[in-house]
């Protein structure tokens, strides 16, 4: 007689917002196997509507209290876009790095507060700080480095106030970047070097499963794509292709599943992946040398394919976004901060833009009339991208472990290590509302 199991998952911990998983297998043969998102929609494209474009950027930023900055950035330039508004090099340096740390932030508090437990086989953190005082020590203050560092570029990290189109609203000084240069090297390597070595320690306990997608994330021939780019699409044979910021919707193509209040969205395949692991694949080149050695390091060979190691990819990404923020930062220091006031509009019209904020490629765009107000917005969240690809990979990763004899918590558990795995923010990407009109 074949297995009974029942899953239901209601409410997903250790993740941002609401996701249940549902899997029902009725004498070993899979009935339900579900990932379902059941958030309240948002109206964030509706909300900017006769805004005027110094304001957009504001109240989209409350999508996310995670990717805020990002979020600021992905409005600003596609507002810049949209009215011709100039940028200058410094901007584009100084906004490179509000990236960054960003980045560095969000993947600390993933990887080390929401994913580690899985790895040692507690239910959350708080076990921890008896067994492994230390390192949950280091961990917090990573977190506030990183919640620091974006503070001190952007006034806040979240909700920032100081980027807007055309520039910043105020400026760092060369005494407030030497001092962030200076806690890189006295307080965060110290920290950095003992939870790299805790998570190389960890890496046996990834579970081993692939399934072969497509890929989605910036490319720059520049850069690592973070903050400027193309899109780029990698399949599993390899083959990759190339699509402009503006025709973005070509290959986002989102489309509503009934077992979700996000949309899906998909390419080339049935769905697609973005976040860290998307990034490496199709920019491994673009990577900080220091970074290539931890990827190398911990076994990552050409394309990779499977989705749990996208927590382990982070820990690559906060080596770049380290290294990368010496550079940046040593650069400014040298040149100077020039005094300089926000671009202003030089046309009106419709404009796109991508950045990548940690759990992957983020889209934004606007159209603005003769007055600079905003006529309406699109914003395609990265989980929303996901969502799709989480549900195929249930549909492979549900047989398998049947196959492997796993019991129903262990089902359970590795299905929801899956989804934590994507980093999702699940509130963030809930942009649709099934509406029955009674007559």
């Amino acid at each position: 007689m074949g297995k009974n199991i029942h899953i239901d998952v209601h409410h997903l911990t250790r993740v941002e917002g609401h996701g249940n998983i549902v899997v029902n297998v009725a004498n070993g043969a899979v009935e339900t196997c579900e990932w379902r998102v059941p958030e309240a929609p948002r109206f964030f494209e509706a909300m900017v509507r006769g805004r005027h474009y110094t304001e957009v950027a504001r109240i989209v930023s409350r999508i996310c209290g995670i990717c805020s900055v990002g979020h600021s950035l992905a409005s600003i330039k596609a507002t810049e876009d949209a009215l011709g508004i100039p940028v200058s090099e410094q901007t584009k340096k100084l906004r490179r790095l509000a990236k960054h740390a960003e980045n560095l932030d969000s993947h600390i508090v993933h990887v080390l507060f929401l994913v580690a437990p899985d790895l040692l086989g507690v239910p959350s953190v708080f076990p921890l700080v008896p067994t492994h005082g230390d390192v949950v020590r280091c961990a917090l203050r990573l977190k506030r480095f990183g919640h620091e560092f974006g503070s001190a570029l952007c006034g806040r990290t979240t909700h920032p106030t100081r980027l807007v189109p055309g520039g910043f609203a105020e400026l760092p000084t060369v005494e407030e970047l030497k001092e962030l240069r200076r806690r890189i090297d006295a307080d965060l390597m110290p920290d950095l070097v003992t939870v790299l070595g805790v998570i190389a320690s960890l890496a046996d306990k990834f579970p081993v499963f692939d399934r072969p997608t497509e890929y989605i994330a910036l490319h720059s021939d520049r850069e690592y794509g973070l903050y400027d780019g193309d899109v780029q699409s990698v399949l599993p044979d390899g083959t990759k292709q190339i699509y402009k910021v503006a025709n973005y919707r070509s290959c986002t193509n989102e489309y509503v599943d009934a077992r979700s209040t996000a949309k899906y969205a998909r390419n080339k395949l049935g769905s697609y992946f973005v976040g860290a692991l998307a990034r490496f694949n199709n920019n491994y080149d673009q990577l900080h040398p220091e970074a290539r050695k931890l990827a190398d390091g911990l076994g990552f060979k050409g394309l990779c394919f499977n989705p749990y190691l996208n927590s382990a990819v982070q820990v690559v990404e906060i080596v770049h976004s380290v290294q990368e923020s010496i550079r940046i930062l040593d650069e400014l220091i040298a040149t100077g901060i020039a005094s300089e006031e926000p671009g202003k509009p030089t046309r009106h019209g419709a404009g796109s833009s991508a950045v990548e904020v940690p759990r992957g490629i983020l889209f934004h765009h606007y159209d603005y009339d003769e007055q600079f107000m905003c006529l309406g917005g699109d914003c395609i969240i990265p989980t929303n991208q996901n969502h799709a690809n989480i549900q195929l990979d249930f549909e492979k990763l549900v047989p398998e472990m049947l196959a492997a004899n796993k019991d129903e918590k262990q089902m359970e558990l590795g299905l929801e290590m899956l989804v934590r795995a994507y980093d999702p923010c699940i509130s963030c990407s809930t942009h649709y509302l099934d509406v029955t009109f009674k007559r």
